[in-house]
């Protein structure tokens, strides 16, 4: 059985993508083409659809690390940005973006929260995801052979 650990990031992500695409729950939001994705960018994303790249990308890092936060996330799409003739600083990557996709995966019924009682952990793949993921995996790892 081929999962999402079995097959190249790069190839996955571009492939759910698309899928994300037909999917209704799933919109770029209305300032998503003058954004830039983090404090360390200078300009937004040259690519029209860049928010179901990111969105498919956030679904791959919930089904590979969750439960996941915010913060977390915020994490691991910073970068470092330039500030002259200093050294360079990491900055943390944009919250609204990750948290409003998250909030369109959990509407879309691919992630859903994780908690200890009343603690929220962060948000995990849900069955749907999970299936939504390997069923990509598969289609991906087929073409390779």
């Amino acid at each position: 059985m081929v999962t999402a650990y079995d097959v190249p990031a790069d190839k996955l992500i571009s492939k759910a993508a698309e899928e994300l695409k037909k999917n209704e729950a799933i919109q770029a939001p209305a300032w998503a083409p003058f954004v830039k994705t983090g404090a360390h960018k200078e300009r937004p994303p040259e690519d029209p659809d860049w928010w179901f790249t990111r969105v498919a990308s956030v679904l791959r890092r919930v089904y590979l690390d969750g439960p996941i936060g915010i913060r977390h996330m915020r994490k691991a799409y910073g970068g470092k940005k330039n500030v002259g003739s200093r050294p360079e600083k990491v900055k943390r990557g944009s919250g609204n973006i990750a948290r409003k996709a998250l909030q369109q995966l959990e509407s879309a019924g691919y992630v859903q929260k994780d908690s200890i009682g009343k603690k929220i952990l962060g948000r995990k793949i849900s069955p749907a995801g999970q299936k939504f993921l390997d069923s990509i995996a598969f289609k991906v790892g087929k073409k390779d052979e």
